[in-house]
């Protein structure tokens, strides 16, 4: 027999086609589902709606909201740490981890006027992937304002996940930012290699460009490009010596001089030649994709402002839509009840 969407202790079980109001107590686990099928994807204010429209059941945002961001904590306190077992693992993995900023409101408790208590900033999320060479689906992991250590743990977790082995190259792509690679060191140690963005470079280059080359742009960009494909970073780093700034010139002035700096501080993290050589990606892109499709998607919804204490139980929604755990983790709920 299938359980109804909705069952209230002592009530008749209604028709799916009335519509009727239920308080959070009377929601049968089928229901909960639905509802958080539908909030984990669209803003609470637009799920009574759809509630309406496919089941017929009228229900207050309120409860929405509560029985949705209730699944996101189960899910959130469920994650486990992942260790790396003494096992071969697959070949290459290709790991890639970043940030991006959500929309937080705070709440001052002193006296003074209402309209004014309510503060909005933004605060970081980090988003990690990992998936084997040649698998086109990624396995998920996200941090939100915890430490470099947090994201990094959360890295390893994603790469455990996916099959990382003893055995296990890492290919890890990011932007220029020092505790990515810091991460990638501390957790896979000899295993990984790093490799900063191309595209995150080519910005760069593409600033020094106007000084070094500003009737000649193009030319000069494709052949800087091609010098860096192929190893040649130290050329690059000598054309841009003649054009450096100096000293006196303040940092947002002096693109040359970020650009020489840049590459002159992450030498070893420069080898695209070698990764071309192995199919293996030079650029970001994927994470960058990912944060939209998984957190932005959801948490950066125009004129939405989240309370910090909602964002994590939110982010373990996305997470687990997005590593495909979903059915297995409703599953699981209805064998325990």
């Amino acid at each position: 027999m299938i359980e109804p969407l909705f069952r209230c202790p002592g009530q008749q079980i209604r028709p799916f086609s009335h519509s009727v109001g239920i308080s959070a107590r009377c929601c049968s686990l089928p229901l909960q589902r639905v509802m958080t099928d539908f909030g984990a994807d669209h803003a609470f204010g637009k799920v009574p709606k759809k509630l309406q429209e496919h089941y017929g059941i009228e229900m207050p945002v309120s409860t929405i909201r509560t029985v949705t961001e209730n699944h996101g904590q189960q899910m959130n306190s469920q994650r486990e740490s992942s260790t790396l077992s003494v096992v071969t693992g697959c070949q290459q993995q290709i790991v890639e981890i970043d940030g991006c900023m959500l929309p937080i409101v705070t709440t001052r408790t002193d006296k003074g006027d209402k309209r004014k208590k309510k503060i909005l900033h933004w605060k970081e999320a980090r988003l990690a992937l990992a998936h084997e060479e040649g698998n086109i689906t990624p396995k998920f992991d996200a941090t939100f304002g915890g430490s470099v250590d947090d994201a990094g743990h959360s890295l390893l977790n994603c790469a455990v996940t996916a099959g990382l082995g003893i055995n296990t190259q890492i290919h890890g792509v990011g932007d220029g930012a020092t505790w990515i690679a810091d991460q990638m060191k501390k957790r896979f140690g000899s295993q990984a290699s790093y490799l900063v963005d191309f595209y995150h470079v080519c910005e760069y280059l593409g600033g020094a460009s106007k000084i070094c080359a500003a009737n000649d742009e193009k030319n000069w960009m494709d052949v800087q490009e091609k010098r860096l494909k192929n190893n040649e970073h130290s050329l690059v780093i000598h054309d841009l010596n003649p054009f450096l700034e100096g000293d006196e010139i303040e940092n947002s002035k002096a693109p040359v001089r970020s650009c020489h700096r840049y590459l002159s501080n992450r030498t070893e993290q420069l080898d695209y030649k070698g990764a071309i050589e192995k199919n293996l990606p030079i650029g970001s892109g994927e994470i960058e994709s990912a944060h939209r499709y998984v957190i932005q998607e959801r948490l950066k919804l125009s004129g939405a402002w989240w309370k910090s204490e909602n964002v994590e139980p939110m982010l373990a929604l996305r997470v687990v839509r997005g590593n495909d755990q979903w059915d297995e983790y409703w599953r699981n709920l209805a064998k325990a009840s």
